[in-house]
């Protein structure tokens, strides 16, 4: 009998480059897509007869795994891996993969996109004129302007490049500066906070890094400074945004993640004028979603057929 390979991606589906990938190595692919949140029984009972698994950003919880007798690895369609209790996979001898490497150029796309949205004021004027209305509102070039960049790993460092090539100022915050670069310039968190135009977060989530951007570092931007976050909602204190963006603290904010997805219908985000808010979609380019879904496939065949993984995460 086969070994059943689950697959909670949204995207990925019976007759694709991964379905024919996993069927052409003796497994059998079987769907249970995340399209929000899940009850208790079904939570418990997902890796049922389960010897690996393709998932999206849904939490993996300890006691979700503690029902997976059969379960080997889990593999991320996709970078973020916060979502899975890395250590409770450990412990069971489950291995847990990511996919690294496959979608930071949709993602530096969509953070320059939101950049370009907010400084032209796109969304404010196409509402208008489907309402019948014909604004003339001055925007703001780019060039000139600073981008701060927080974070410099594969998304970081495309959006640099894609700011730079823009004409824009470009600083980073990382623990990892590359000498050999003159494109952008490496200075401390606080001063690229204090200096950018345009703050794209591009840092990983963890225990160091929850709500980075509070109250007190809201408050350090400029007022006209615009927030972008496509990294993961956890970096942000979104009721510290709220208010910052109310009282005109900040002048804006771009949002692709948030603390909770769907956005909660009480945020206190809804509403609001000068905030954008997408879906989670900046990884999500056809061409994105097939890289990271063939990687999380050979992730999960490599580890069944005894090999390491290229990605690993718990080790």
């Amino acid at each position: 009998m086969a070994r059943r390979i689950l697959i909670t991606t949204d995207y990925l589906h019976a007759g694709d480059a991964v379905y024919d990938l996993l069927r052409d190595h003796g497994l059998e692919p079987v769907y249970a897509p995340s399209r929000g949140s899940r009850t208790l029984e079904e939570r418990r009972s997902l890796f049922d007869g389960i010897s690996g698994a393709i998932l999206a950003s849904e939490p993996v919880t300890a006691d979700m795994l503690s029902a997976a007798a059969s379960l080997k690895v889990l593999a991320r369609s996709g970078v973020g891996y916060d979502s899975i209790d890395v250590p409770a996979a450990a412990a069971q001898g489950i291995r847990v993969c990511h996919a690294p490497g496959t979608n930071h150029h949709s993602v530096a796309e969509l953070a320059i996109g939101l950049i370009i949205m907010s400084a032209r004021r796109l969304l404010e004027v196409t509402t208008a004129v489907r309402q019948g209305g014909w604004p003339r509102e001055a925007g703001h070039e780019l060039r000139g302007s600073t981008l701060g960049i927080v974070g410099y790993g594969p998304s970081g460092r495309a959006t640099a490049n894609l700011g730079a090539a823009l004409g824009m100022n470009v600083l980073v915050s990382t623990t990892h500066p590359d000498q050999e670069t003159t494109a952008v310039r490496f200075t401390d968190l606080d001063t690229v906070i204090a200096d950018a135009d345009y703050l794209s977060l591009h840092t990983r989530a963890g225990h160091g890094t929850r709500k980075l951007i509070d109250a007190d570092r809201l408050e350090a931007m400029k007022s006209t400074a615009v927030l972008i976050n496509t990294a993961r909602g956890s970096l942000v204190d979104e009721e510290a945004l709220a208010e910052a963006l109310c009282d005109g603290t900040i002048g804006g904010a771009a949002l692709d993640v948030l603390e909770s997805e769907p956005l909660p219908g009480n945020s206190p985000l809804r509403g609001l004028d000068n905030v954008l808010i997408t879906s989670h979609l900046a990884g999500q380019t056809a061409q994105a979603r097939e890289r990271a879904g063939l990687a999380a496939a050979h992730a999960v065949i490599d580890v069944l057929e005894n090999r390491e993984p290229a990605h690993p995460v718990d080790r």
